[in-house]
């Protein structure tokens, strides 16, 4: 059977259906990569704001246009909180909450299974998503995921370092560890997110190791120490929503901005060259025009390599839905357009620290429309493109950064292709 798999939102939905891929091909089924191929064709999706609903929707509607006689499944974060919206769609033919996601290979049938391959997917090797953990014991009021995930629940730390080394086999250069809340990896287990790291770097040989989203209050001396091994990249994304106390409190968040910054400083401090990337959320219900302006200045005092700015969308279900004080649309998008503005100031600022420097690069693709121009990332998340007539695919190469240009970093590589391959 072919099966098309496709996937909206964060990085753990990313890494789901990347297993879920590899899990079908080890089943004896095809993975392709396009739904007019399919027999079968399988969404994962997302719910975490009403744009994201309004997506996965349309991803649907896409897929049954596009193939009408393959079977159609969807599954994820939308199916498991407004699976009667999905039927109304019409047209699919199952619907999966996130609790039988894992299932789906067994639910949909065929051969059996046979023994697994290190080489079973036709995604590229570079970089591939690790779940190591699902659910989410924190309360945000404006959060919805953890009545779509449930609460937290980690994976046995052998079942991930087999899967990292089986990635590894495979040509993969680089694993980033995902799950909704990292950070509370292992509380279930009698373990740790540090612990499991720590393993990581010491029983596999994957080249480099990333982690995605983790809460600032799960930053610990003992987490921060193991930056002392170079394979550990030096990127850490701590969502931050807002920069004034006030409207962190209404959200439910557990710190305060001097506690965020005292984090940060510590990680800096811990993490020479660290790259802090963060979330901001702009017209929070009850926030006022001097509640931005705080979380304006806060924000440029942190100096972020890069933010990713949402406007608040209200999410039935949860508290900050109900509350007083909606901000309106129009205002909402002049906050976002200046949080922005200042987005693009704090990344300018970032890349220009490392003009001139020698960084590691990991080739990860080339442009269809220049067979030599390939785009890559340094471990601190700085994404890199140069041009070079080698096949520089998934190769780690030290690259002089010699130009940026709105925004974008050019870079050099350092040495023959061929002598970095030996």
């Amino acid at each position: 059977m072919k099966v098309y798999l496709d996937s909206l939102g964060c990085k753990l939905n990313r890494s789901e259906i990347e297993a879920l891929g590899r899990a079908f091909v080890q089943a004896g089924h095809q993975w392709v990569q396009s739904c007019e191929d399919a027999d079968l064709c399988i969404v994962n999706t997302c719910t975490v704001t009403q744009a994201a609903d309004h997506k996965s929707r349309k991803v649907i509607r896409r897929l049954r246009r596009a193939n009408p006689t393959a079977r159609l499944i969807v599954t994820g974060c939308y199916a498991e909180m407004c699976p009667q919206e999905i039927k109304a769609i019409g047209g699919v033919d199952l619907i999966v909450g996130n609790k039988d996601k894992e299932r789906l290979v067994e639910l949909v049938g065929g051969v059996k299974r046979q023994t697994p391959s290190v080489k079973p997917w036709p995604r590229s090797h570079t970089r591939a998503f690790v779940k190591i953990q699902d659910g989410c014991n924190n309360r945000c009021t404006y959060c919805i995921i953890s009545l779509a995930r449930g609460r937290e629940r980690s994976r046995p730390p052998q079942e991930i370092l087999a899967e990292i080394e089986a990635l590894v086999a495979a040509g993969c250069k680089e694993v980033v560890l995902t799950g909704v809340h990292i950070g509370g990896y292992g509380r279930d287990l009698g373990t740790s997110l540090s612990r499991l790291v720590e393993d990581i770097l010491t029983q596999t040989t994957v080249p480099r190791l990333r982690l995605s989203s983790i809460e600032p209050w799960d930053l610990r001396p003992a987490l921060l120490r193991l930056w002392e091994n170079p394979r550990l990249c030096r990127h850490l994304h701590l969502p931050l929503q807002s920069g004034c106390d006030a409207t962190l409190q209404r959200m439910g968040r557990r710190y305060t901005t001097s506690q965020y910054a005292d984090l940060v400083a510590m990680a800096r401090r811990s993490i020479p060259d660290l790259a802090i990337t963060t979330d901001i959320i702009v017209g929070f219900p009850g926030e006022t025009s001097k509640e931005f302006a705080q979380s304006l200045s806060f924000v440029t005092e942190m100096e972020f390599a890069r933010l990713h700015v949402f406007k608040y969308s209200a999410r039935p279900g949860t508290p900050a839905a109900e509350m007083p004080h909606q901000v309106p649309f129009a205002e909402k998008k002049r906050r976002s357009k200046a949080m922005l503005k200042l987005a693009r100031e704090c990344s300018q600022r970032f890349h220009h620290r490392f003009l001139g420097r020698e960084m590691d690069v990991l080739w990860e693709s080339r442009r269809k429309d220049d067979q030599h121009t390939w785009s890559g990332l340094t471990d601190n998340y700085i994404r890199v493109t140069t041009r070079n007539e080698h096949n520089l695919a998934n190769t780690i190469t030290p690259t002089r950064l010699t130009d940026l240009v709105e925004g974008e970093m050019y870079g050099e590589v350092e040495k023959e292709i061929e002598e970095l391959r030996k």
